[in-house]
């Protein structure tokens, strides 16, 4: 008790009731108050005339918060034959994904992939997608779900076509499950498929990881060269947000356009380039070899209007890329290798020019001894002829000949080689592109060249010494591009014919025409004696056989058999150069049933663009009037006038679109599609119509285009004749 009495009299002394306590607490919360509203007063203070917080503006965080931001994607250009008919334009694909959430639902209904119908799921995916394969996405989803993932991606579903789409949503609904869901992608359609692809190459969607804006990235070819013309500049538009963060109309505080990438039209020929493809294809069927190559050149300006090799690839499904055998370089200016005898060519011509050359001169064929080489004749084992005079040396393709003419050359013979641009690049705008090698300082090293061993070319290079000999001595640089078109500022670059030397004299270039006429005319010189046709022309062609070099040593049994075309050969109009590297066997048919086919329609087609010119018709393409506003009939009457055929759509009575706009340029015959104003138009019978056509009808129709195969439309999703109605139209195509 004693202790209880002492603290009771310690607290009275210092006066510690319990109202003191409460009063003093009120003091000091008051006090706390005061001071914690001033300090208030003075931060806001702060932040209203700095308006600034913590380093971020309040500026800008306002502006986030009811300022949103939407990138225009500018269209890359499209990629054009010389015709104007497309061979890379812009579309849309789309990849696929499973969302599995639980939470991902709509009220009762289930909006995620339940675990149940996985199997349903995968076998829906692997029907629709040939490339997906149905145990893979199983996994996939099984793998997801036990980890608890919100949403997974379809493994190789990521270049989904609209067709492909609409068949996995078609088969959700009528098995009546959910899960699966498209992100949209740009995309590159190709509607000719295999077309020089090798030339023109392939873009494919990359992921800008600052925007995280997806775009299209050239991967190889003209794609990848020309990227930064292709490609464009995007755009971007700043509009309001309401509290919900959704853009409210009219509300657009800045807009910077898009600029579209500039088109690019190619050298090639649809026409000639199509058919080229064919007969690679019927060709490379027949043989096994290490790679084959074809190339046709206008003889008067050096413009490349086909061109293939194989093996190859399909740009838009890539089917062929991840074969063994592909091949990733463009062989016609990334391969360095030795051509063979259709140098000899070039050797014949300078030593006309020099003086060494007498068609009539004889001589021993078989061998020939020079330093410490000896040089023999292609049918030297099975026993050469007797003799040969200096012009039978070119048909019959002697080494010991063109030896003989080389060291009467001399130095001269190796400056010649320089003059035919050999040891440097054409120029020709293509990435990779090689400058072949020169000979070694040796005496052998140069008398080789003289029937094209010890040396290194490409075919561009091979192309242009031939041009100097179709051309009568002048020189031309290969062209594969023949304009490229900014529709923005309504400008265009034309690249014209580039004479790049004159080796040889027009004498020179016309003797050896008229010798090499024997390769394919001389029953008994010639090494490809009626082999090599173009019908009522004459042909001068010259056979290459090479061996081939590796690691400083000539294999054995391995050639490149090759061989250089000029038809007619008074005054050629075409060069064609064709390459078979090494052919498990000699085949003496492979190479004819390319160029003889492909030479006479080329023939043909320039008859016709003549004929053309001789009725004052453009001999490149008819000029496209402006035809909207016009009645139907009229303007179906003047299309028809011109040339061209024209494609009526829907029963109104005026012209209120068409698909090509006033002033372009198209084939004569080519089709023309002009819609009405009829409010549900009619859908046109499209039966043989091709993908680049079937396009165009989309486009004109604002609905999305499917096709399934490659080739002519053989059957389409909207009867001829019947309204459409849909948004949606699909195609399915055939090879002719």
């Amino acid at each position: 008790m004693r202790m209880i009495e002492k603290i009771r009299q310690y607290f009275k002394k210092k006066n510690l009731s319990a109202r003191n306590n409460r009063k003093k607490v009120g003091i000091i919360l008051f006090a706390t108050s005061i001071g914690l509203f001033f300090l208030f007063v003075a931060r806001l203070s702060y932040i209203v005339v700095v308006g600034d917080v913590a380093g971020e503006s309040l500026e800008t965080q306002t502006k986030n918060l009811y300022q949103g931001s939407e990138v225009v994607k500018a269209k890359r250009g499209t990629i054009y034959d010389r015709n104007g008919e497309a061979i890379a334009e812009d579309a849309t694909s789309y990849s696929l994904y499973a969302v599995l959430s639980k939470a991902y639902t709509n009220g009762d209904e289930k909006l995620y992939a339940e675990e149940k119908n996985f199997d349903k799921l995968a076998e829906i995916i692997s029907d629709a997608v040939g490339d997906v394969d149905k145990k893979e996405t199983l996994k996939v989803l099984k793998e997801g779900a036990q980890e608890n993932q919100y949403q997974v991606d379809i493994p190789n579903a990521k270049s989904i076509s609209l067709q492909q789409r609409e068949k996995i949503e078609n088969a959700m609904n009528e098995q009546n499950v959910a899960g699966l869901y498209f992100t949209e992608h740009p995309s590159r359609i190709y509607p000719n498929g295999v077309f020089s692809s090798h030339f023109i190459g392939y873009a494919d969607v990359q992921n800008d990881e600052e925007t995280d804006q997806e775009s299209l990235v050239g991967r190889m070819g003209i794609e990848e060269d020309y990227n930064d013309i292709l490609k464009g500049k995007d755009g971007k538009i700043i509009y309001q947000k309401d509290n919900y963060q959704n853009p409210l109309p009219g509300t657009v505080a800045e807009s910077q356009s898009a600029v579209d990438g500039k088109d690019i039209y190619t050298t090639l020929d649809n026409r000639l380039q199509s058919y080229l493809e064919t007969l690679m294809d019927q060709a490379w069927k027949d043989i096994d070899a290490q790679d084959l190559t074809a190339v046709l050149m206008d003889a008067k300006s050096g413009e490349i209007v086909s061109m293939s090799q194989r093996p190859t690839f399909n740009p838009e499904t890539k089917k062929g890329i991840n074969d063994d055998d592909f091949v990733w370089s463009n062989l016609f200016v990334e391969d360095n290798y030795e051509p063979g005898s259709t140098m000899k060519t070039m050797t014949v011509a300078s030593a006309i020019d020099n003086g060494a050359f007498d068609p009539e001169e004889t001589y021993k064929p078989g061998e020939t001894k020079l330093a410490d080489a000896t040089i023999r004749d292609w049918d030297y084992e099975r026993g050469s002829k007797p003799s040969l005079t200096m012009r039978q040396a070119l048909s019959w393709s002697s080494n010991v000949g063109m030896v003989k003419l080389e060291q009467r050359m001399k130095d001269s013979w190796q400056r010649s080689l320089q003059e035919f641009g050999f040891g440097r690049s054409t120029h020709s705008g293509l990435s990779g592109e090689k400058s072949g090698t020169l000979p070694e300082d040796n005496v052998v090293s140069h008398a080789m060249t003289a029937f094209g061993q010890a040396i290194g070319v490409t075919q561009f290079q091979m192309l242009q010494a031939f041009s100097s000999i179709s051309n009568d001595g002048a020189m031309l640089k290969p062209q594969v591009i023949d304009k490229i078109v900014d529709e923005t500022n309504d400008d265009e670059i034309v690249n014209q014919p580039e004479v790049v030397g004159h080796p040889i004299s027009e004498k020179a270039a016309k003797d050896v025409r008229k010798y090499m006429r024997d390769t394919v005319e001389s029953e008994e010189y010639g090494t490809a004696y009626d082999q090599y046709k173009v019908p009522n022309e004459h042909v001068s062609a010259k056979t290459g056989t090479a061996q081939i070099s590796q690691d400083g040593s000539y294999l054995q049994g391995d050639y490149l058999y090759s061989v250089v075309l000029m038809t007619p050969s008074e005054d050629p109009q075409y060069v064609m150069y064709l390459t078979m590297n090494q052919p498990e066997q000699e085949d003496t048919e492979v190479l004819p049933s390319i160029a003889n086919p492909l030479l006479e329609r080329a023939m043909d087609l320039n008859e016709v663009d003549e004929s053309e010119d001789n009725q004052e018709t453009s001999s490149e393409r008819v000029r496209v009037e402006d035809y909207r506003n016009l009645e139907a009939d009229a303007a179906a009457s003047d299309v028809q006038k011109k040339g061209l055929t024209p494609v009526v759509i829907g029963d109104g009575n005026k012209v209120v679109q068409q698909s090509v706009d006033n002033g372009e340029r198209l084939m004569s015959s080519e089709k023309l599609l002009l819609l009405t104003n009829d409010k549900t138009p009619m859908m046109p019978d499209v039966s043989g119509w091709s993908k680049a056509d079937l396009v165009k009808l989309g486009d004109l129709l604002d609905v999305d285009v499917s096709f399934e195969g490659e080739g002519y439309c053989v059957e389409q999703s909207v009867e001829p004749y019947a309204e459409i109605s849909d948004n949606k139209l699909h195609f399915d195509l055939e090879e002719d």
